[in-house]
């Protein structure tokens, strides 16, 4: 069983040397994105709202170029700065899934802590299964 590397212009092309999205055995693990605008290359913000929902953005059209969607992701790993960021991701995330899932079924989530570069709030990843 061969992996496919996943690549779309639609999210920030990485900036080290990883994929945006790797397809192996029906599943499909969605790097970590963050708040970039893939026209510009610039983060958005720099408000968390703003980021959390350009890097939503990024994932998805990750998992679209990988053939999946929101309903095929079993799990999400998010990645913020700040402790007390934690009710505004919550707030900004469940207004997104709100309007992407709305029937229900929302994917399984981890939520930690963690340094990123200066200016980027949060970082979150996707795992799909795709088959």
């Amino acid at each position: 069983m061969s992996k496919s590397v996943v690549r779309t212009d639609q999210a920030p092309t990485p900036i080290a040397s990883f994929s945006q999205g790797v397809a192996k055995g029906g599943l499909l693990q969605v790097a970590g994105q963050v708040g970039f605008d893939p026209a510009t290359g610039a983060p958005v913000g720099p408000g968390l709202t703003e980021q959390v929902e350009q890097t939503l953005r990024n994932v998805q059209s990750v998992l679209e170029a990988g053939g999946a969607g929101w309903g095929d992701v079993v799990m999400m790993r998010v990645y913020l700065t700040d402790t007390a960021h934690f009710a505004e991701l919550n707030a900004a995330y469940d207004a997104w899934f709100a309007k992407a899932l709305p029937e229900g079924g929302f994917p399984a989530r981890t939520t930690v802590y963690v340094g990123l570069p200066v200016g980027l709030l949060v970082e979150i990843d996707a795992l799909a299964v795709t088959g």
